[in-house]
């Protein structure tokens, strides 16, 4: 008891447990005060930024393949240097490389016709490195042995082109006459590869079987109505 009011009645002993207390809040605050910083950090580190929205994908449409040099040639030398080549390959399922070529029209506003809408069309084929043309488009629809049938007796100077592939019959056209004397409401000549004649000859109104050509425009049969 005695030792203990000594120690409490010492002065330097009151000062260096005063002191000792300072140090203890002080060493407190600042462990606090680090705690603090830290938890700060670590919710920092745990909160992600936000990310920037993704940019829409933009479509792109597949080039379309590029059409040999001597196809082109071709297709200049027979229409012109506005020729365009819509399809080349084997068209007609006969082994051999053909053509098809146009003056195509472009698209205005007064002028949307459905499909290809054309003045002239021709369609080549290759034969010993040669090309050779086959079938024509212009005021009439032809082919090396006369005019097709169906024909239309009129000039014609514009045509709505359209055309579909069969795996089996390869290629078929579909040729309208923009105007046949005034009248829009005709029947579109359908012309096809004749494995039988071997050329390409136009179909009747039923697009199964086939028309003979003539060689005088005034003898062809022409049922456009």
């Amino acid at each position: 008891m005695t030792n203990t009011l000594a120690f409490s009645n010492d002065p330097l002993a009151r000062r260096k447990g005063r002191g000792q207390e300072r140090l203890r809040r002080s060493l407190d605050c600042s462990v606090l005060a680090t705690l603090v910083f830290a938890g700060m950090a670590l919710i920092g580190c745990g909160t992600e930024a936000p990310k920037p929205a993704a940019e829409p994908a933009v479509e792109t449409k597949p080039a379309a393949p590029a059409v040999p040099d001597d196809v082109q040639d071709a297709a200049k030398a027979l229409l012109g240097s506005d020729a365009q080549v819509l399809l080349v390959g084997d068209l007609a399922k006969n082994g051999k490389r053909q053509f098809l070529a146009a003056n195509v029209v472009p698209k205005t506003p007064k002028n949307n016709v459905p499909g290809t809408i054309i003045t002239r069309a021709v369609i080549a084929q290759e034969d010993d490195g040669k090309w050779t043309e086959i079938m024509r488009c212009d005021e009439h629809l032809k082919n090396t042995k006369g005019y097709l049938g169906n024909t239309p007796l009129d000039t014609i100077t514009g045509w709505r082109l359209q055309y579909e592939q069969s795996e089996e019959k390869g290629l078929q056209l579909y040729f309208t006459p923009l105007k046949v004397n005034g009248d829009t409401h005709v029947l579109p000549v359908g012309v096809r590869w004749n494995p039988q004649t071997k050329r390409y000859q136009s179909l009747d109104n039923t697009y199964e079987k086939f028309l003979k050509e003539s060689t005088q425009l005034e003898n062809v049969r022409s049922t456009l109505r």
